[in-house]
């Protein structure tokens, strides 16, 4: 009797594993984990927030608009509870997605208005700050490739046949991914182009007007 009950667990295993079990477990696991790197360095850049908005404040404190911008667009990210339940919710996943492309051209302007005032860009911690922010950009841009990825090879195998069949029936679902209209320009981390021009050098004119005789 126990000679069978093995024999058919035997069964059973290589069945699941022949029908793609295996390959789906793995996967989903993948998919999560390539997630949960995406958060974090969403979090990263999160918490470089309030340090770049008060650093900025201290020398354009009339920039209210752009500074409250990047606020609410903070607040707004930090709202959404990310579990990982959100990847089995494509509304919530494009809401969160969402929140954070807005963040991202929050900051894009509050460091495009930071060209206008020297003293801020020759501010060390400013700088310290600019740097980092540029960093966690560039790492949240490989973190969802790196999920762009994953999604794409887990969803591919949910869909094929016959793994389709295994999926449904241990409730394996399609995963929402990252698709938007300018990716590549959400994509790209802000930068700021340091003035480096020397001592009684004339200032640069705005772009669009000519320069004063």
């Amino acid at each position: 009797m126990r000679a069978w009950i093995y024999a058919v667990l035997a069964a059973a295993v290589l069945g699941l594993s022949g029908c793609g079990y295996n390959s789906l477990q793995q996967q989903d696991e993948a998919v999560k984990a390539a997630w949960s790197e995406v958060v974090n360095q969403y979090q990263r850049r999160a918490d470089l927030i309030p340090n770049l908005v008060n650093t900025v404040k201290g020398y354009a404190a009339q920039e209210q608009k752009v500074l409250i911008g990047v606020t609410e667009a903070r607040a707004r990210v930090g709202s959404i509870q990310v579990t990982p339940e959100v990847l089995n919710n494509p509304e919530l996943f494009q809401k969160y997605q969402a929140a954070q492309s807005q963040l991202t051209q929050a900051l894009k302007s509050l460091l495009v208005i930071t060209e206008n005032y020297p003293q801020l860009k020759s501010d060390q911690n400013f700088r310290d700050l600019q740097s980092q922010l540029e960093g966690t950009e560039n790492r949240i841009t490989v973190a969802r490739n790196r999920y762009i990825q994953a999604v794409q090879s887990y969803n591919v195998t949910v869909r094929s046949f016959p793994q389709n069949l295994t999926a449904k029936m241990f409730g394996f679902q399609v995963k929402p991914n990252f698709t938007v209209a300018n990716e590549p320009q959400i994509s790209t981390a802000p930068t700021v182009s340091f003035d480096t021009s020397t001592p009684g050098s004339p200032p640069a004119q705005p772009v669009g007007q000519p320069p004063k005789q």
